[in-house]
């Protein structure tokens, strides 16, 4: 099972920045092997998909609502996906989750909340 802990959450401003970081341990494959994701859910809302990177990194999807404001990369040697978040508004507050996915086993994280204000 995999363990991943998020953090960089918090409140920010509208217009301003955040860099949510997912540290990955207890893996049993190789972490680049993990195909890695972020979600995110606000209040009284179901999780929604943000962003995802393949295991190789080569690739990255997003949600249309964050197209052109959110960075999804991964650095396999430190174990860590990152999420950039830019030009944040007041819609994009949710707890944000990791995910990591191999042989069609998912892992989640914890979550960090971010707060945007208007």
């Amino acid at each position: 099972q995999v363990q991943l802990v998020e953090s960089g959450g918090g409140l920010v401003q509208s217009g301003g920045s955040l860099r949510l970081s997912c540290a990955a341990s207890r893996f049993p494959l190789s972490f680049g092997s993990y195909v890695m994701s972020w979600y995110r859910q606000a209040p009284g809302k179901q999780r929604e998909l943000v962003a995802g990177i393949t295991s190789v990194g080569g690739s990255t999807n997003y949600a249309d609502s964050v197209k052109g404001r959110f960075t999804i990369s991964r650095d396999n040697a430190k174990n860590t996906v990152y999420l950039q978040m830019n030009n944040l508004k007041p819609e994009d507050t949710a707890v944000y989750y990791c995910k990591a996915r191999a042989r069609a086993l998912d892992s989640w994280g914890q979550g960090t909340q971010v707060t945007v204000s208007s």
